[in-house]
């Protein structure tokens, strides 16, 4: 009886075992990479492709990747299921793609990666069963000695953009330049650092730059933005110099440099105002009301220029109740028009010369509506600052 027990037990075990065996025909787990035969270099992107054929039913499944020691690696997507026929029979594909790129130079392993499967056997039942890849050995040259930034990419694009025409601005304007650069198979953080831009006599406004990355088959879509508010200097005219910068192409497997050209900003000369004059004087004869209000007038204002040296009619502009510049610059103040503050503000300075402390608050104006934390300025208030700086300096220099 111990005997036919034994038996049995020992049939029932074989037939389990018989039919948790797998077929290694069945399922098939690959790595392989791109251009094999080319040999990259040192933070160039290495694509990998992991794929799974299977001839068996899975309930569940985990693929389960080597720690990848030497990578920075990104996965490019999410993982995809599809189906194909073999001789007429449906067969199950895995395929996950993966981007690469080597820390450092020589002999770099990429372990195994294993796909951990839920299977059923002939009696519906679920067992666990795992298939692994075979390791890779990949070879990686140093990165070429340069003195600029080291940029392996496979696609580059540039666009040089403009918030309005750079060369057609109105008085006082200023125009946001976005320059974005599109690196296909690179990470975000291999684009070269946001440039200087520079000028003899612009003012420019740097923006902190922004990127971002998209995902495709082909890659890491990385993308920069670059951007800067520019502003004619006194001259109303400035040339922006142009930008280069490196970068190797991993597909020609050449090196090139990439400018982006230099741009005139300037203002729009037919879109200026005109000058302000003074109202043309009427040929009327004066009423004896009229006369004896010139007449009071002309004493009043000998008592105002007592003890001053002003020498001729053209003075009286340089006080704020007669320069119609002035009037213009508290009008836009009082309404809070930034433009025509702004504007109103340099014909002044234009007009007075060189004066410091003006041309210090003119430039705090600017930074304060230009600038990276850009906020809107108490507009009254800094024309009353500018209005007593520029008429204190006449004052001063006319002693």
């Amino acid at each position: 009886m111990k005997r036919l027990i034994l038996w049995l037990l020992l049939t029932a075990g074989l037939a389990q075992a018989q039919t948790l065996e797998v077929n290694p025909a069945d399922l098939d787990l690959t790595v392989t990479i791109e251009n094999a035969d080319v040999t990259p270099f040192q933070g160039e992107m290495v694509l990998l492709t992991i794929h799974g054929v299977y001839r068996r039913h899975i309930t569940r499944e985990k693929l389960i990747q080597p720690g990848l020691d030497g990578f920075n690696w990104m996965q490019l997507g999410q993982d995809h299921w599809y189906e194909t026929q073999v001789r007429g029979k449906k067969v199950k594909n895995f395929k996950r793609r993966m981007a690469l790129f080597p820390e450092q130079a020589g002999e770099l392993t990429i372990g195994p990666f294993v796909h951990h499967l839920t299977l059923t056997d002939e009696g519906d039942d679920w067992f666990e069963h795992d298939i692994q890849s075979e390791p890779l050995t990949i070879t990686v040259d140093p990165a070429p000695q340069m003195e600029g930034w080291w940029f392996p990419v496979r696609r580059l694009e540039i666009s040089d953009q403009w918030s309005n025409a750079p060369d057609q601005l109105g008085e006082g304007e200023g125009v946001l330049r976005v320059i974005r650069i599109t690196a296909v198979g690179a990470s975000p953080d291999m684009i070269p650092p946001m440039p200087e831009l520079a000028s003899p006599s612009a003012m420019i406004f740097p923006h902190p730059e922004q990127r971002l990355v998209e995902l495709s088959p082909q890659g890491p879509v990385s993308i920069a933005f670059w951007r800067w508010t520019i502003r004619p200097g006194r001259s109303r005219s400035a040339i922006l110099e142009p930008l280069t910068f490196d970068y190797f192409d991993t597909t020609t497997r050449q090196a090139h440099s990439a400018t982006i050209t230099a741009q005139r900003v300037a203002m729009d000369e037919t879109s200026l105002p005109d000058p302000v004059l003074p109202p043309a004087p009427t040929r009327q004869r004066p009423t004896l009301m009229a006369s004896t209000g010139v007449i009071a007038f002309a004493a009043g204002l000998s008592v105002l220029l007592l003890g001053r040296n002003f020498s001729g009619l053209a003075r009286l502009h340089a006080l704020p109740a007669f320069n119609p510049l002035y009037r213009q610059l508290r009008r836009a103040a009082r309404h809070g028009d930034l433009a025509a503050t702004r504007r109103a503000a340099s014909a002044i300075l234009q007009e007075a010369g060189p004066c410091p402390q003006a041309a210090r608050l003119l430039h705090q104006f600017d930074n304060a509506v230009f600038g990276s934390d850009a906020q809107r300025p108490d507009t009254s208030r800094f024309a009353r600052e500018f209005l007593t700086s520029t008429t204190s300096r006449s004052r001063t220099g006319s002693g």
